[in-house]
């Protein structure tokens, strides 16, 4: 149960499970929220790496069940690793930013305790995110393997260097054959990341849609598609003997010749709280320096949002 009063009653921490930077942060964000008053926890292998006296331990698998929020301190793929978890759950998290740019991670450090603050007294802009589901369907009919992902599922070539054929199919009907080195379908979390490298449109969050980004395709002709997030997406692979899927480039599932994945929009959504004053074309505006004057960028990026 939720207190009407305090939200947030019980606040998980969790951390980058291999940054040495870890212990400082961490400590000064639990002894905060203990002041504060809430139940503080701390994810059992970010415990481990950075041990703080006093606090309960709780592993990986009952964050969901057990909090109100949950505090991430890293970068994004710390984010991303901790939104699948808890997508089901409903429960809501808060990035601070011990990464580079930080599309999700987005409070800098250095002003962390103020505006986490905020966030705990009620203050905050809260969205939920769209995420994909990847199952792959093996000629030899066993149980399907399946896979969740934030920013995006990714069909790609292996170590061999050959390119891959595949075939694309969007709601039961043909669309194209493609030769090349992969294809990204990336939910608009997604579209700042692998996609946007990959000639793909940045695409704001409140959009319900997925865009399919070619990776180095061999006709000039094939260009990122935009599709309903309400379409079934089926990618049969044609060609290749060294083809894998990767989910948010943290998980991977080796594909056959001959085997199909069909991709479509998860029954869970991940929910994220920001900042009050938060707005998403200003975050671009900071991370990508979109009209600022060379003498400005050198100021960085560890200024809160405006």
């Amino acid at each position: 149960m939720l207190d009407a009063e305090n939200p947030f009653t019980r606040v998980a921490l969790a951390g980058r499970r291999d940054s040495p930077e870890l212990f400082g942060p961490l400590s000064v964000l639990a002894d905060f929220l203990a002041r504060r008053g809430h139940q503080v926890s701390i994810e059992a292998e970010t415990a481990a790496i950075a041990p703080l006296a006093g606090y309960q331990r709780i592993a990986a698998e009952g964050l969901g069940i057990n909090n109100d929020l949950v505090v991430v301190l890293g970068g994004d793929g710390t984010m991303l690793s901790y939104a699948r978890r808890l997508a089901p759950f409903d429960v809501p998290l808060v990035g601070i930013n011990q990464g580079r740019l930080g599309f999700l991670t987005d409070i800098p450090q250095a002003y962390m305790e103020v505006m986490l603050g905020d966030i705990l007294d009620g203050h905050f802009v809260e969205e939920k995110r769209s995420m994909l589901t990847a199952r792959v369907l093996r000629e030899s009919g066993s149980t399907p393997t399946e896979l969740q992902a934030l920013n995006d599922i990714v069909v790609s070539r292996g170590s061999s260097g050959a390119v891959i054929d595949l075939s694309i199919a969007i709601d039961g009907q043909f669309a194209y054959s493609l030769r090349a080195d992969g294809i990204i379908i990336a939910t608009p979390t997604g579209s700042t990341a692998y996609a946007l490298s990959a000639g793909g449109p940045i695409i704001s969050p409140t959009l319900p849609v997925f865009v399919l980004v070619p990776v180095a395709p061999h006709a000039l002709t094939h260009r990122p598609i935009i599709i309903p997030e309400t379409a079934s997406l089926t990618i049969t692979v044609e060609r290749g003997n060294d083809v894998s899927l990767h989910g948010d480039s943290q998980t991977q599932i080796p594909l056959l010749q001959g085997e199909q994945i069909t991709i479509t929009r998860s029954p869970h959504k991940a929910k994220l709280l920001h900042p009050s004053r938060y707005d998403y074309f200003s975050m671009l505006r900071q991370k990508l320096h979109w009209t600022e004057t060379p003498e400005r960028l050198r100021i960085g990026l560890d200024e809160p949002l405006l």
